[in-house]
């Protein structure tokens, strides 16, 4: 049996009542759809579908989320393809919808993220498994407390030669609001933008946070951050709190209290 589903772009795509060949293309879905039940059918993932690790590493790896293996994807003929359209590429994925049904998310507030994870569920006929999982992390949202004071002035860096942050209208940038945190580069019109260090300085931030994704920063590069930027506070943070829109939201608010205190030096 097939139905007839709207993505987040608005594209009506034809998809079996129950898809057994589930391909998922973004790394933080494929955990997922593994956590609402879907796993035994989850036949192919990205190089970079990371978690978790024991379940993932057994199956078929198609590639990057900006470089698909045509052939690998092909071969295992899905009935269901997860996309996003950030992740991945444009002319990839009107390629294989060509071929097969290709659901896109646009995931740019925690609200579009929740949207897309109820749907997903929806989709793979994991419904109830979907609505309790979206429904914790409604619930552990709604109790992370508002900010005290001022908020810090952050500049999340995700990229190093070119140094690069995050501007408006993306996902990151919803969740540094959510966090408490005041994103010095809020207002710039590009999502992602390439900034100077005169720029970073000329905007001000009270702390540095270095972004262990997509650019590995880690403790080696803190001393190099803090001779460009001597008047701010350098930190590494874990990407995934601010990043990672899937089963990895149950574990943000967490995350974000405990960078309150770490800003606040309790």
């Amino acid at each position: 049996m097939k139905r007839i589903v709207t993505d987040q772009l608005g594209r009506k795509v034809v998809v079996p009542a129950h898809p057994q060949r589930i391909v998922s293309l973004v790394p933080s879905l494929s955990e997922y759809l593994i956590d609402v039940g879907a796993g035994p059918r989850l036949a192919g993932v990205t190089a970079y579908c990371s978690r978790p690790a024991d379940i993932l590493a057994s199956r078929v790896n198609v590639g990057g989320t900006k470089k698909f293996n045509f052939d690998a994807i092909r071969q295992l003929q899905p009935d269901l393809i997860i996309a996003n359209k950030e992740e991945n590429y444009q002319s990839g994925i009107e390629a294989l919808a060509a071929e097969f049904p290709v659901w896109v998310s646009d995931i740019n507030t925690l609200d579009q993220a929740l949207d897309a994870l109820t749907r997903i569920g929806d989709l793979v006929a994991c419904g109830a498994a979907g609505e309790r999982l979206t429904g914790r992390i409604r619930e552990s949202f709604a109790r992370l407390p508002a900010p005290v004071g001022e908020c810090p002035r952050v500049c999340y860096l995700i990229w190093r030669k070119p140094w690069m942050t995050v501007g408006s209208q993306n996902f990151i940038a919803d969740m540094l609001q959510r966090a408490g945190l005041h994103n010095v580069f809020h207002d710039h019109p590009d999502r992602y933008p390439a900034v100077t260090p005169a720029q970073i300085e000329e905007a001000g931030p009270d702390v540095i946070l270095l972004s262990s994704e997509p650019f590995p920063f880690n403790e080696t590069h803190v001393e190099e951050a803090r001779q460009l930027f001597p008047r701010a506070r350098v930190l590494v943070v874990d990407a995934e709190p601010f990043s990672w829109y899937g089963s990895r939201l149950l574990y943000s608010v967490r995350a974000f209290a405990a960078l309150r205190c770490r800003l606040s030096g309790v």
